[in-house]
């Protein structure tokens, strides 16, 4: 008997054992799970509170002008003797200026700079003009500085800023009664065609060119990028799009021609489809009895609460 109870001690005791070690092999996983999590979450909030430290996101339409922020002093300890400055995508170096000298490369040819009277207090901002949709992507700033007193001659790129800049084009939807005129923007001067597709139809035609002479329904605005589509008809309406020198879209304009009895008559057919058959006493007796219900429902869900 007192053997029996020895071997029943010990299988109770093996138990206990194995079911305390699932128990601490249970608490260390979550133990360790908190602290992973925890990490992340303070890895997260220290990345985050560092501005510089962040994709910043700027949004643009073509032809206007896009300023992609960065501010040296949250990078560097010591205000450098020179303020050289470089940004760059990641296939190649779009700025750059030391001093006087300056460097842009050849697609943004006067369309882009850094104030020189605001870069030593701290702010290396790339200022873009005339934006296009080939511009848009990432954008990193640099400083270049150097190296240290022992090094004098050796020079060390400082990360500064990472920018997305995301460029639209122009989407319009416009209404003309013939005999009218349509003024298309073109925005920039890289845009160098017009195409037209007919409403009915799927091909695209190209309505104008920049090298196109004006005609008597063309004609070209002498100083803004405008063009002029005069004494519209009835087939001139369809969808009208501005592109650049890449084939890229800078607008899209939906037109529609039509007299104004016509646009009068489709107001008002829209407005009689618009009660959907149900008279006015109908539609507040719907109402009154959609309350009325609800408030039944109310009050049932209150008792019950009760």
């Amino acid at each position: 008997m007192s053997t029996d109870f020895r071997q029943r001690g010990g299988e109770k005791r093996t138990e206990l054992s194995f079911q305390t070690a699932v128990i601490m092999k249970t608490v260390t996983r979550r133990h360790w799970v908190l602290i992973s999590l925890h990490c992340f979450l303070v890895g997260s909030l220290v990345d985050s509170s560092s501005p510089s430290s962040r994709l910043l996101s700027v949004t643009s339409r073509v032809g206007n002008q896009a300023v992609l922020p960065c501010s040296w002093k949250q990078r560097l300890q010591s205000t450098p003797s020179t303020c050289h400055v470089q940004w760059a995508t990641p296939a190649d170096t779009v700025f750059e200026m030391n001093g006087e000298d300056r460097w842009e490369a050849e697609e943004f040819q006067g369309r882009v700079e850094v104030p020189e009277e605001k870069l030593g207090s701290g702010n290396c901002s790339l200022i873009i003009s005339d934006v296009q949709i080939g511009d848009s992507g990432r954008y990193e700033s640099f400083m270049v500085v150097d190296g240290g007193a022992a090094t004098k001659t050796t020079k060390t790129k400082v990360f500064i800023q990472s920018v997305k800049l995301s460029v639209f084009d122009h989407k319009s939807l416009q209404s003309r009664v013939p005999g009218e005129d349509l003024v298309l923007d073109l925005y920039t001067r890289h845009s160098v065609r017009v195409v037209f597709q007919d409403r009915n139809g799927s091909e695209w035609s190209v309505l104008w060119s920049r090298e196109d002479e004006d005609s008597e329904r063309l004609q070209r605005h002498p100083v803004n990028q405008q063009l002029t589509m005069r004494k519209l008809k009835s087939s001139d309406e369809g969808i009208y799009k501005v592109l650049d020198e890449h084939g890229l879209a800078v607008s899209t304009v939906q037109l529609s021609v039509e007299e104004t009895s016509t646009a009068l008559k489709r107001q008002q057919l829209l407005e009689k489809r618009a009660p959907t058959g149900l008279p006015g006493d109908a539609v507040k007796s719907s109402c009154s009895a959609l309350l009325l219900f609800s408030a039944l429902v109310t009050s049932f869900q209150t008792i019950h609460l009760l």
